[in-house]
């Protein structure tokens, strides 16, 4: 048996049956599709969100009220939950002796930012955040100054802006120096912030950064709105103590009992890259469903294209059984002929879902990946379907008696 013409003869039935065979080759392909433009948008998601965080800093570690990624249940238990206020956010800093970085800031958006007779959208995010929040945000001043120690602890009317600010209310012009307005009250801009571009869909730009202690006093209830601090010990093996160092000082602060739970949460670069791994794959499971359902349908298809093949080709079958062809060549000759069908619409579905993948990813701002694993499962898809779907129309045909095969008109 020549595989090369079993292959040739498959494009031949499609060639012959152009329709039929187009319709079962798109059901194919739009299952494929379903598995692997899902599986490329959530290997980019989870790729992105690695490479953020480790941009981040590989050593920090995160404290906050409530876990960062959430389920529904989940939220309702940390919801009651006390906040970390800025005062026990301080006395940490104060008290913590591995690491000096420790950084703190409070985040709230929809803010409108004025400067003369211009003004942005109401949709700038406002960050109050203490000297150390730029080195663990991987962020970086292009033009200006960074806040001080003295700036933040002297809670001083300044402000560093993103570039769409910038554009915004400065055309033109150099924005160091100038004043803008945060509802009533003034700020003077010492710091531009080098642009980062979008990611997820998200200005990273549009932000403006001003002292915690201001923005905890003019633009936030300390006592309901909670601090996140990010704490970066000198080195990867000082993790783990500076976490216990932390977490010892703050159940202290927060006056937590030697049997209850921590009332905070933390959270290490790692564990964030799981929990997010753990709710996109609710993605992955819907692409695979959705994929399955239409290459059940595309598998009748596959199923009826090769019974017509197996009842036109009779008289073939007959005269190749009666020169001495074997029922198991016959078979598998069929069987490899569903198989090059089922994959001729998988390489279809594979490069659509390439390129579905690759316009999400570049729409919400985030790095196509190439998700390997999931190439490899459509293939697998597809050559288990053909195997499935072909296996009876090939048994029906190495089953026939050569007789009567060739009787057949």
């Amino acid at each position: 048996m020549n595989i090369a013409e079993s292959i040739l003869l498959a494009l031949d039935a499609v060639r012959a049956h152009k329709l039929r065979s187009i319709l079962t080759l798109l059901s194919i392909a739009i299952g494929i599709f379903a598995i692997i433009g899902s599986g490329t948008a959530v290997t980019s998601l989870n790729n992105t969100i690695s490479g953020q965080l480790n941009e981040l800093g590989e050593n920090n570690f995160y404290i906050t009220k409530a876990p960062m990624i959430q389920t529904h249940d989940s939220w309702r238990k940390y919801r009651k939950r006390k906040p970390i206020t800025y005062y026990q956010a301080k006395e940490l800093q104060k008290k913590m002796t591995i690491t000096d970085v420790v950084s703190m800031y409070n985040v709230t958006g929809g803010f409108t930012m004025k400067s003369g007779n211009y003004s942005t959208d109401p949709d700038v995010t406002l960050i109050g955040a203490n000297e150390h929040y730029l080195v663990t945000a991987n962020t970086n001043i292009e033009e200006g100054n960074p806040f001080t120690t003295e700036d933040v602890t002297m809670n001083r009317f300044i402000a560093i802006i993103g570039n769409d600010v910038a554009v915004k209310l400065f055309p033109g012009t150099n924005p160091i120096g100038q004043s803008i307005r945060i509802k009533n009250q003034q700020f003077t801009v010492t710091g531009l912030i080098k642009p980062k571009g979008s990611m997820m869909g998200q200005s990273q730009d549009n932000i403006v950064i001003i002292p915690i202690g201001s923005f905890m006093r003019y633009y936030a209830d300390e006592w309901e709105q909670s601090v996140n601090i990010i704490v970066r010990p000198p080195a990867k093996d000082a993790l783990s103590p500076s976490m216990d160092e932390a977490i010892g000082i703050l159940r202290g602060i927060r006056n937590v009992k030697p049997w209850e739970e921590n009332s905070f949460e933390l959270q290490t670069n790692e564990s964030l890259t799981q929990q997010f791994s753990a709710f996109t794959k609710y993605l992955d499971l819907f692409g695979l469903i959705s994929g399955g359902i239409a290459l059940l349908a595309a598998g009748v298809g596959i199923m009826n294209i090769m019974l017509v093949s197996v009842k036109e080709r009779t008289r073939e079958i007959g005269l190749r059984k009666a020169v001495g062809a074997k029922s198991n060549w016959i078979l598998l000759q069929f069987v490899i002929e569903a198989i090059t069908l089922c994959q001729l619409g998988g390489i279809i579905g594979i490069v659509l879902g390439f390129v579905g993948g690759w316009a999400l990813s570049n729409s919400i701002g985030i790095t196509a990946s190439v998700p390997l694993l999931w190439v490899g499962v459509s293939v697998g898809s597809c050559t288990l379907l053909g195997i499935i779907f072909g296996g009876y129309p090939a048994w029906k045909a190495a089953n026939l008696d050569p007789i009567d095969a060739l009787r057949y008109e």
